[in-house]
């Protein structure tokens, strides 16, 4: 790793296209303070690589061969939980892809259609260690954290409304008045962002809170 504020920030490029790769490099060796120290075609290669020239930033595609994107940080960060920094460059925004990456340990997600002077701009961020995230990654964490708020009661009731239970029914089944199962679900609308109980479930199965 680098260590003065004089040193370049070194960089691996992780992805398996070629062709990306060296569009990448040269966007990023054309910036000064920067430096494209190693390139890798998937995981298990970026893994040797990173062990091998410890650089300050990997930027890390996702879906690759052989050892894939979010498998590759899950390790990196079991060897080091901070360093390098490491951010996601990807085409991929799906909510799942997002969530899984930054729970490996990724410590930023952006879009390959991210302008050029935004990534320039990431990569310095991550570097200086701060998270680095694209405005769409960070609404999915938004809401995953909503979900993390709602109480175990609030989710009892919300798999109970998803099976078809009228308000009497759930209030029976754990047993509850009815008025606390108004009360549950008035209080975790708004953390799930929606309005009324048909949206809850919707948002609830789309999110993975009910199986």
């Amino acid at each position: 790793m680098t260590s003065g504020n004089c040193a370049p920030i070194s960089i691996i490029v992780v992805d398996d296209h070629p062709v990306v790769r060296d569009g990448i490099r040269g966007m990023l060796e054309r910036e000064p303070g920067m430096a494209v120290i190693g390139e890798a075609g998937d995981g298990a290669e970026a893994l040797e690589q990173i062990g091998r020239l410890r650089p300050d930033v990997v930027l890390m595609d996702l879906r690759m061969p052989v050892v894939d994107g979010v498998t590759a940080i899950r390790r990196m960060r079991a060897l080091d939980a901070e360093l390098p920094r490491i951010l996601v460059l990807t085409t991929y925004d799906t909510d799942t892809d997002i969530r899984a990456a930054v729970d490996a340990g990724a410590d930023g997600y952006l879009l390959k259609a991210t302008p050029r002077a935004d990534l320039i701009a990431a990569v310095r961020r991550a570097a200086a260690g701060h998270r680095v995230l694209d405005p769409g990654a960070a609404a999915s964490l938004m809401s995953r954290n909503r979900f993390d708020a709602l109480t175990a009661r609030e989710c009892e009731v919300l798999r109970a409304v998803a099976g078809g239970g009228t308000n009497r029914q759930v209030a029976a089944d754990l047993m509850i008045s009815e008025a606390t199962v108004k009360t549950h679900l008035l209080r975790l609308y708004p953390k799930l962002g929606v309005k009324d109980r048909a949206a809850a479930v919707r948002v609830a199965f789309e999110r993975g809170l009910i199986r």
